[in-house]
């Protein structure tokens, strides 16, 4: 079995979940024996991909003029887009980019193609979709592959491009919607091709049945259509199985995630102002960048808990491992959350978690602390009480080590493949 995978992003250079969660998978699926042709918009020289073939965009340059981008332009209408659009816009910035209106045109893409991907989320993101999915067609000519994966709504035109092309079958990666970013407030374009991958799709895989319920509700899908594979995680600890020595005595409890309206990063402030005025001998740390930062620095000073509070902004690699380790509490208050990696890897490292109930992950943690988002009073208890309790937080470490024993990458990737013989029997 030979795979076309279209995804975003994928290690050391990440700014989320989908990045790790595609190594995972392809690693799984590799394990398996599955041929798989990753093409990223960017490729340098150090991602971490021994186990299949990366293909960079910003390498392949393919002959594409204007009657193309025009074709283009009638098969999938998101060529003429409002420009500094990505995948975690506010709706604040969104309001913004229409006062400036600001639009890119089939020009635009033509004098951009000449230009290299920067593969990221920046400014003309809407362009770089356009041109990868081009990219996805050439690619499509002239390789030998079965199935078509695409991870998310940025790849998702690559996804169409490369079944029209080709021919074969078209799976659909949903790891997070634009219900799940934005709430009520969606950014109308983005809705409009993740909705154009879903109709296009031969099968769409949801990371929990929360999402799945989600495009069936909001996308008018059909159930059939979609596959419920939960994410997994590395039991990697590559710091070792040693604790790291703590530069103070006090418990410390974390947060992880970019600091946006989906991770309730607000409701973490909160509970931990709640907790410190029973108990002022805890710390809590907040890890991650986003559009909701200033406020949080601005509350957490209001609060007065400066002496107790630490930002620690984006970490990545080995810093990521540290902070789990020097943690002994992890909690995600998720407004709105399609699966939510982060509780697992908490767990990797003997952390117990506190998880919203509004979260893809809580249907596999069944012994774990859920609690409504915006449940403060709650949240700030079951801190309280876990790091008060060592019976119990021995007890939820305990759970935590046999979930990881069922949460596999390599079963996530057999359902996976399950998929693309389905697809592969059916389409041949």
């Amino acid at each position: 079995m030979r795979v076309l995978m279209f995804g975003w992003e994928f290690p050391p250079y990440i700014s989320g979940g989908l990045g790790t969660a595609c190594l995972g998978l392809t690693k799984g699926l590799a394990h398996l024996g599955t041929d798989i042709l990753f093409v990223l918009p960017r490729l340098d020289s150090d991602e971490e991909g021994k186990h299949l073939t990366l293909m960079g965009a910003n390498r392949v340059r393919a002959k594409v003029g204007i009657s193309e981008i025009l074709e283009l332009r009638e098969r999938v209408s998101v060529l003429e887009v409002l420009s500094p659009l990505r995948p975690y816009l506010t709706e604040k910035e969104y309001r913004s980019i229409l006062e400036k209106s600001e639009n890119i045109t089939s020009e635009d893409i033509l004098v951009e193609l000449q230009n290299d991907f920067s593969g990221g989320y920046g400014d003309s993101l809407m362009a770089e979709i356009v041109r990868y999915s081009l990219v996805g067609a050439y690619v499509a000519q002239r390789e030998k592959f079965d199935v078509i994966h695409a991870h998310d709504w940025m790849t998702a035109p690559a996804g169409i491009e490369a079944k029209r092309i080709s021919g074969k079958p078209l799976v659909v990666h949903a790891h997070a919607l634009e219900f799940d970013r934005s709430g009520e407030h969606v950014n109308q374009q983005v809705y409009e091709i993740e909705r154009a991958g879903f109709e296009a799709a031969d099968q769409i895989i949801a990371v929990s049945h929360f999402t799945r319920d989600t495009i069936i509700k909001r996308y008018s899908i059909d159930p059939a259509k979609i596959t419920v594979v939960h994410n997994a995680v590395s039991k990697e600890r590559r710091i070792g199985q040693m604790r790291i020595q703590k530069p103070y005595k006090e418990k410390l409890v974390l947060f992880l995630g970019r600091i946006t309206f989906q991770k309730g990063p607000d409701y973490f402030v909160e509970a931990a102002a709640k907790v410190l005025k029973k108990n002022p001998n805890v710390r809590f740390a907040m890890a991650g960048s986003g559009d909701m930062f200033p406020r949080m620095v601005e509350r957490m000073a209001e609060l007065r808990m400066a002496d107790k509070f630490h930002f620690l902004g984006f970490v990545r690699g080995a810093d990521v491992e540290r902070i789990y380790a020097m943690s002994d509490l992890y909690v995600m208050p998720s407004v709105s959350e399609p699966f939510g990696i982060t509780p697992l890897e908490a767990m990797v490292y003997d952390v117990p978690s506190i998880v919203s109930k509004q979260s893809g992950v809580a249907e596999i943690l069944d012994d774990a602390v859920k609690i409504d988002f915006w449940d403060v009073d709650r949240l700030a208890f079951e801190i309280l009480d876990i790091l008060g309790n060592e019976k119990r937080a021995h007890t939820l470490i305990e759970s935590g080590r046999k979930t990881l024993k069922k949460i596999q990458w390599d079963r996530a990737a057999e359902k996976v493949l399950d998929v693309y013989r389905r697809l592969a029997g059916e389409m041949a």
